[in-house]
C-alpha cells in the first residue's frame, strides 16, 4: 500500500519517557516526508505543546490537538476546525469534578487553565522555565474555575481530571456519562477526559483528509491508549505501539516497538518505505 498520510499519536507514541523524539524516528520521518508522504501529530495535548515537535520536525500539515477538538495550521495559527464543550455541559463536568475533588485543568486552543498544579501541568510548568516565550505554554491560575468560566466566554475544549483511586474515577465517570453533550476517553491509566460530543482523533482526521484528497486507506496511523482507538476508523491501518494497552493492541492491524525502542520509525521503515 502506497500511504500518502502519517498520523502521530504524541505520548507513549511519537515521544519516549524522556519526552524526546528519538534520533530514528526523526530520519525516518524526514525520509518519508522526502518521498511526498504528508506527517500530521494527533494529540491530547494543547496546542502550543504540539506545535513545538510539529516545528521541530519540519511537519507543515495542521496540528490536531485536544483529541481532535482542535485543528490549526501551525504556520499561520489558522484555526480550520474547532468543537468546543458546550458552557452547560462544561460547568456540570467541573461541578463533578469539585465534588468528588479530584485534580482537574482545562483546555482552550492554547492555554491550560488550572486551580493548581500537579500532574501534567506541573510538567508543563517545569518545561515553560527552560523554553523562549514562543515556546512556552499558558498557564493560567484561577481562584473558581466554576465561577470563571460561568462569567467568561472562554471556548473550552478539553477538560482532563486525574486521581489515583480508581473506583472514585469509575464513580466520576458514570456520573459524567449522564451528561448527553460531551464525549469521554482517556490517555492514562489514571485520568478521564471530557470534550464535546463527536470529537474524536479519527473524526478530526477525516476532516484533514478531506482537506488533502486523500482516501481513508492511503492512511496509516499510530497510537498507544484509548484515546487513539478512534483512529483506526479513519485509517488503512493503525499501528499500536508496543507499550500499548493490551485493549489497544488487540484492535490493532500491526504492532510495532515500544516508544523508548524508536517503534515509529521501526513501523514507518517496514509498513510505509519498504526498508
Amino acid at each position: 500500500m502506497k500511504y500518502k498520510l502519517i498520523v502521530l499519536d504524541m505520548d507513549g507514541t511519537l515521544l519516549n519517557r524522556n519526552k524526546e523524539v528519538t534520533k530514528e524516528n526523526q530520519i525516518a520521518l524526514k525520509k518519508a516526508q522526502e518521498k511526498g508522504i504528508k506527517v500530521a501529530i494527533a494529540t491530547g495535548r494543547v496546542f502550543t505543546s504540539a506545535k513545538f515537535y510539529a516545528n521541530m520536525l519540519g511537519i507543515d500539515s495542521p496540528i490536531i490537538a485536544c483529541n481532535g477538538a482542535l485543528i490549526k495550521e501551525a504556520a499561520s495559527n489558522e484555526i480550520i476546525y474547532t468543537n468546543p464543550i458546550r458552557k452547560e455541559d462544561l460547568l456540570k463536568s467541573l461541578e463533578i469534578f469539585r465534588r468528588h475533588q479530584v485534580y482537574f485543568h482545562t483546555y482552550d486552543e492554547d492555554t491550560i487553565y488550572i486551580e493548581s498544579l500537579g500532574f501534567s501541568s506541573a510538567i508543563y510548568n517545569d518545561w515553560n522555565e527552560d523554553q523562549s516565550e514562543e515556546n512556552k505554554i499558558p498557564i493560567k491560575k484561577l481562584e473558581d474555575s466554576y465561577l470563571y468560566f460561568k462569567d467568561n466566554p472562554i471556548e473550552t475544549l478539553k477538560i482532563m481530571a486525574v486521581d489515583e483511586d480508581s473506583e472514585k474515577m469509575l464513580q466520576i465517570k458514570t456520573e459524567l456519562g449522564e451528561i448527553y453533550g460531551i464525549e469521554l476517553n482517556k490517555s492514562w491509566y489514571n485520568n478521564l477526559e471530557v470534550m464535546n460530543k463527536g470529537v474524536s482523533k479519527g473524526n478530526a482526521i477525516e476532516m484533514l483528509s478531506k482537506i488533502y484528497g486523500i482516501k481513508r486507506e492511503e492512511i496509516i496511523s499510530f497510537g498507544d491508549h484509548f484515546n487513539d482507538l478512534s483512529m483506526k476508523s479513519y485509517s488503512g491501518t493503525f499501528v499500536a505501539m508496543g507499550n500499548a494497552e493490551e485493549a489497544v493492541k488487540k484492535e490493532a492491524h500491526y504492532i510495532t516497538s515500544s516508544n523508548d525502542e524508536s517503534g515509529v520509525a521501526k513501523g514507518i521503515e517496514k509498513l510505509v518505505l519498504d526498508i
